[in-house]
């Protein structure tokens, strides 16, 4: 089986505004590029996956059957423009949470690779030919840590992120928003 190419995107800050815990669908605000960000990287053949920490779930102000209801919603948004999202990859886990079986240090909280690991399983993803676009270093680091190329966006915390990148981690592209770092991944490959 061919291995496909992907943009593992950030939800929160990189797709839709950030709004802390986000429990309730009417405060989902997409940002106005993101429909057309996934229907461009549809369009060239990229599997796009959503890879998400959702502590929120640790902390139990949301559960994981309204963050289903909210993926199937946004996915419903990108069908209708001609987008697709293969999968939403999301981190419900705390060390520090206050629901107990979702109370550990697992293998899928950022910066761990675990999220995009098991995506690339679920659909036979060539990783070193993906990119993953975020908000955080975090983000960054954790598609580093798969094998993937990475971009940093300056929405969500992204501006403040910019101005202090880690010693570990190289120079990268740094895009103004995701629409902007989709189009240098469909110029320059990234």
């Amino acid at each position: 089986m061919s291995q496909h190419r992907a943009v593992f995107l950030d939800r929160d800050g990189t797709m839709i505004e950030d709004v802390g815990y986000l429990d309730r669908l009417e405060r989902l605000k997409l940002f106005p590029y993101t429909i057309d960000a996934v229907r461009l990287l549809s369009a060239a053949g990229f599997k796009v996956v959503v890879v998400t920490s959702q502590n929120g779930v640790a902390q139990g102000m949301l559960t994981e059957e309204f963050l289903a209801e909210t993926h199937a919603h946004m996915s419903s948004l990108f069908a209708a423009a001609g987008g697709k999202v293969e999968g939403y990859y999301y981190c419900p886990h705390s060390p520090h949470g206050s629901v107990e079986r979702y109370r550990t240090d697992c293998e899928c909280r950022k910066p761990k690779p675990g999220m995009i690991l098991a995506a690339a399983r679920d659909h036979a993803l060539d990783l070193s030919r993906s990119i993953v676009i975020g908000d955080r270093w975090r983000d960054v680091e954790m598609g580093l840590a798969a094998g993937t190329k990475a971009i940093l966006v300056e929405t969500g915390y992204g501006k403040s992120e910019a101005t202090r990148r880690p010693a570990h981690i190289q120079p990268m592209p740094i895009a103004g928003t995701l629409i902007e770092a989709v189009s240098l991944v469909l110029k320059k490959g990234v």
